[in-house]
């Protein structure tokens, strides 16, 4: 399983709990379910007065919803890998968690092929009590240019980024 199905999967349940909340208080309000009392209410009485005692809070409501579906499709978006560049590299992931194999506690690590074997980004992640000028020293001597060779030309640029976790 990819690593964001988890994010999808999620989007899934809560849109369809939203889709079909919605699409009962409309049908409900229109009168359109049979076997409802005709004029069925969404909301109770005293709810409905005083919204309508102060119409503001309509837009508000809908700004809210508005804003909160928004965030929902930037969160769809980016769990389908909008917005991240290159392709994975499963050979210098491989490559890179073999050479950092002492390191005690590595919590993330990926490389990526950025363009057409343009530029190499490696991404790490380390707690706080790793040695990180070791780490530093050995991406810098020997691991970089290892996966630079093995997955793309040698000549071509690397970032490297380095996360260390509190």
């Amino acid at each position: 399983m990819r690593q964001y199905s988890g994010n999808r999967i999620g989007l899934a349940i809560v849109g369809t709990i939203l889709l079909v909340t919605g699409a009962y208080a409309y049908l409900r309000g229109q009168n359109l379910l049979p076997g409802l009392a005709p004029r069925a209410k969404v909301l109770p009485d005293a709810a409905a007065e005083s919204i309508a005692a102060q119409p503001w809070m309509l837009w508000l409501l809908a700004l809210t919803l508005l804003v909160l579906a928004l965030v929902s499709l930037r969160w769809f978006l980016l769990s389908l890998g909008w917005g991240r560049r290159g392709a994975r590299s499963g050979t210098g992931t491989a490559m890179l968690c073999v050479g950092l194999k002492d390191v005690e506690g590595l919590t993330g690590a990926a490389v990526r092929v950025v363009g057409d074997a343009e530029r190499l980004n490696v991404h790490l992640a380390c707690p706080s009590s790793a040695d990180v000028g070791t780490i530093v020293n050995k991406l810098d001597r020997e691991i970089v240019g290892r996966i630079r060779r093995e997955v793309c030309e040698d000549d071509r640029g690397a970032v490297v980024r380095l996360h260390v976790r509190r």
